[in-house]
């Protein structure tokens, strides 16, 4: 792990949709059930944020610029996300953003629904997130 805490410890996400909505920003409108028991927030604490909020450092800033490019084209997006919990532990998802529209074409928000990820998948990426972080921090140096 690039940013280890000393909580940070994998939680198995067992597969139940997490779903939210965020307006065009990112702010978050929605949370359902499943976000609230994964993420640690309670919709109170969720609704009004950014999924900012989530974010584990391990992630490298490469996958949000591709993800916000690909979603504000009007296009789907899916990747592997790391978040972070409130308590500070953590897990892993298949993400999948949907942009919605309004009549005359306009995206008005997204609706982003989880998966859970093969551990092999996981294993895979992790090793590629590191390396792209490690790209990033010394592009930023």
């Amino acid at each position: 792990m690039i940013h280890p805490t000393a909580l940070d410890e994998e939680v198995i996400f067992d597969g139940r949709s997490l779903i939210s909505e965020t307006d065009t920003r990112g702010t978050i409108l929605y949370v359902n059930r499943k976000f609230v028991e994964m993420s640690g927030y309670s919709r109170e604490e969720s609704v009004g944020q950014t999924h900012n909020l989530l974010r584990h450092p391990d992630m490298p800033k490469q996958v949000f610029e591709q993800l916000w490019r690909t979603i504000k084209s009007g296009n789907i997006w899916e990747g592997y996300v790391k978040n972070l919990r409130k308590d500070g532990k953590f897990y892993w998802v298949i993400v999948n953003i949907v942009p919605y529209f309004d009549e005359n074409g306009n995206i008005t928000r997204f609706i982003s629904s989880r998966k859970v990820a093969k551990r092999e998948e996981i294993e895979a990426i992790s090793k590629t997130y590191v390396q792209m972080c490690e790209i990033e921090k010394i592009a930023s140096a």
